[in-house]
């Protein structure tokens, strides 16, 4: 599918742009919802109708509490047929098969569903819902333009994979943004930085997983099975970190703000840090719209574990339908449970190396159960991890590891906070020679212009980059 690569989002991003700039001001949201319409119609031609019913669903649910706003009941009732309807969507279109095969198992049947998944689903739903909470709590003001509101929700860079950008992160930009040369070449920067991770980093690493993926784990040796697992922790963090630096640039140079949503999450000593460090957006979500609403850490330890669970129950059910996504959110759940209740303060006492470890190997599992089809599937890759095939490498395995050494130390350095301490040593270096303005105004754009010819160089001679947040 073209829609899902990032060769289609690099060629179509000048053609906005260059509309964008030349559009007379009170015409660029009609032109963002415009583009976001023909951007998702590319993938998914059919299920923009679905994508329009969320944004109807929500407006007009937003005009009516609005037009109300003295009825509690009438204004609950909005709020109500808002989250009914949006969750309805989601648990139809994404749902549906994993409930019928469930059926199918238990009692004989042989039901049959072939609805396919809107690109992205996951993402605007929860997007477009946010509006109609935060309104009715009173956090926002009502939208009465539908082109406005369709432009936020159908917003291009962002609409398919994330950040999941909440109404008020952008309230003020939708009615008053301003296009600025600074914040169009931060845009650049941060566009080609994702761009490169993407290409030049997760699809280079992701080679040595998809390796791996294919052979059979009964008789993996346990060198591999780590090298295959350890690459897919890499190549999963900069394909997706990478696309949300590419929309994060893409908005800048639109001139929004969208939130970050990756923060380093591998330099983690907890499981806790971890979640605050990745897929910020989504956890920020979940905390304001679910696990304070269910009372939170307020009501005690049996309370607190109960919403932490429900959290992270419907955290993996987000994801994916599927047991090993479940079974993924129950894994992270009990985790954080655990954190809370006693491990996060032995984990303190522990030496940091050992508390990033704990960390790293509780993600690395976690990232199994993500990855592979069925529950017996990770439990056999799991088993060829601590060598359940007998074997701990062979041929094969040493030819892996010569093969991707290199590549797996570029992907660790660059997952790592070291290019950010050596840019301060540097900038420290040089400091006191009156040289730092000059040096850094002219090798940014230098770096940015080499990531830029060498990961259009990679495309050109790749056929097919799909993103892999896509598939949620």
């Amino acid at each position: 599918m073209v829609f899902s690569s990032v060769e289609f989002l690099y060629f179509y991003l000048p053609v906005v742009t260059a509309l964008y700039c030349v559009c007379p001001k009170r015409f660029r949201n009609a032109l963002l919802f415009a583009t976001g319409l023909v951007f998702y119609a590319f993938g998914e031609p059919m299920y923009v109708f679905v994508l329009l019913l969320s944004c109807l669903i929500d407006y007009f649910a937003g005009i009516v509490m609005t037009k109300y706003s003295e009825n509690t009941k009438i204004r609950k009732l909005c709020l109500i047929t808002s989250v009914v309807m949006n969750l309805g969507l989601l648990g139809i279109f994404k749902y549906t098969p994993f409930i019928i095969s469930n059926i199918n198992a238990v009692f004989g049947t042989s039901l049959v569903s072939s609805l396919p998944l809107p690109i992205g689903i996951s993402f605007f739903t929860f997007q477009s819902m946010s509006y109609t909470i935060d309104l009715y709590r009173g956090n926002i003001g009502v939208q009465r333009s539908f082109v406005d509101f369709a432009a936020y929700v159908t917003m291009f860079p962002q609409i398919v994979a994330g950040p999941i950008v909440r109404y008020k992160d952008v309230e003020s930009e939708l009615s008053d943004r301003r296009l600025t040369v600074v914040g169009f070449s931060d845009g650049i920067s941060r566009f080609v930085r994702g761009l490169a991770k993407k290409v030049l980093l997760a699809n280079n690493i992701g080679a040595l997983w998809e390796e791996v993926k294919a052979l059979d784990y009964s008789t993996l040796p346990a060198l591999t099975a780590w090298l295959g697992i350890v690459a897919f922790t890499l190549q999963l963090y900069f394909d997706f970190s990478g696309y949300s630096d590419m929309a994060i640039g893409l908005g800048k140079m639109l001139g929004f703000r969208f939130p970050e949503n990756f923060d380093h999450p591998y330099v983690s000593k907890s499981v806790r840090e971890f979640w605050r460090r990745w897929h910020i957006t989504l956890g920020e979500w979940f905390k304001n719209y679910l696990y304070i609403p269910l009372g939170g850490s307020r009501g005690g330890t049996f309370k607190t574990v109960r919403n932490l669970a429900i959290v992270w129950l419907l955290t993996g059910l987000w994801h994916g339908a599927s047991w090993n996504f479940v079974l993924w959110g129950a894994w992270f759940g009990l985790l954080i449970i655990a954190e809370r209740l006693f491990l996060g303060k032995l984990l303190e006492k522990l030496p940091g190396f050992f508390s990033w470890l704990y960390t790293m190997l509780a993600v690395i599992f976690g990232w199994v159960l993500f990855e592979t089809d069925s529950i017996p599937s990770a439990l056999n890759f799991i088993g060829a991890m601590f060598g359940a095939s007998g074997s701990f490498s062979d041929v094969h395995s040493f030819w892996l590891l010569c093969e991707y050494s290199l590549t797996i130390s570029v992907c660790v350095f660059f997952a790592s906070q070291a290019p950010e301490n050596f840019r301060q040593r540097l900038e420290s270096l040089i400091s006191g020679i009156g040289l730092r303005a000059d040096v850094f105004r002219l090798a940014e754009p230098l770096i940015t212009f080499v990531f830029l010819m060498a990961s259009t160089a990679y495309l050109v001679n790749q056929s097919y980059n799909p993103f892999l947040y896509f598939n949620f």
